[in-house]
């Protein structure tokens, strides 16, 4: 059985690696039973031949983003993917400094299989946590206690175990212990691929590389504010376009109005005498 927890994770806190992943924003995803050239092909990526080791993926990288013209945003990226043995088969591990913005195509890479993923967007607070199995997004999370999905709960016995600090029902248990939570979402990830993440095993990979367009950007019709905090008080409301597209209209029309100053002329019994010649 595998006991991995978050106190196996500790290395990332001193790893120049994972320190370069967090600053520039990152998506690792490992992905069972298809190939890195499967994978890569359903990202629609481009092919770039093939890197020895992370230095060269990241030098890729870099150097993609100095040929891009910044006068306009731009989020395509260089992505490194390599095949390792994992549970239940092998599996492809794709590692892309894309400031956290994930796979688009791992729901459909999991039909008949299995896909987890974890990223950050660059240094800003917004960490998230994906399960997909079978073509469905079982679980999601930025904080373990406020989890979405079609099986929301079902891996709350597995978060308790890595060390999130959760009570039997998921919720927020203020007397556990602190946890790193970037570590304890490396363990659950373990826990659910067989693989175990180290330092040489993204440093030392033969990658395959491939350049990953920027993506359509989808027409939204809600935006949601969902924040729990460090005492496990959830905050969440949700606007709909049509809502959100009406208050900015009355906000511009009162920006935009006229500015009137008016003149009130004071009451005789407010002047003052010699005004009045009382």
């Amino acid at each position: 059985m595998n006991l991995v927890t978050a106190h196996d994770y500790a290395w990332i806190r001193t790893s120049p690696l994972f320190r370069h992943m967090m600053e520039s924003g990152y998506a690792l995803t490992l992905i069972r039973g298809r190939s890195p050239q499967e994978v890569l092909r359903a990202m629609e990526a481009e092919p770039r031949g093939t890197g020895e080791g992370a230095a060269r993926l990241i030098e890729a990288d870099d150097a993609h983003r100095a040929e891009v013209d910044y006068d306009y945003w731009n989020d395509s990226y260089v992505a490194g993917a390599f095949k390792t043995p994992g549970e239940d088969g092998d599996w492809t591990v794709v590692l892309g400094f894309d400031g956290g913005l994930g796979m688009p195509c791992a729901e459909t890479l999991s039909e008949g299989g299995r896909v987890v993923a974890h990223s950050s967007n660059g240094g800003k607070p917004i960490h998230l946590f994906h399960w997909f199995e079978d073509g469905e997004l079982r679980t999601t999370f930025e904080g373990p206690s406020a989890r979405d999905g079609s099986s929301p709960d079902e891996l709350v016995p597995l978060l308790r175990e890595v060390g999130f600090p959760l009570t039997l029902e998921g919720e927020h248990d203020e007397n556990a212990p602190a946890v790193d939570g970037k570590a304890a979402v490396l363990a659950l990830t373990e826990r659910l691929t067989g693989i175990r993440v180290t330092e040489s095993f993204l440093q030392d990979a033969t990658y395959e590389l491939g350049l990953v367009p920027e993506q359509p950007v989808e027409e939204w019709t809600r935006m949601v504010i969902d924040i729990t905090d460090a005492h496990g008080e959830r905050l969440h409301k949700e606007w709909t376009y049509e809502e959100i597209a009406a208050a900015s209209d009355r906000a511009r029309a009162e920006t935009n109005a006229p500015v009137v100053i008016t003149y009130n002329e004071p009451l005789a019994q407010d002047r003052p005498e010699h005004e009045t010649g009382e």
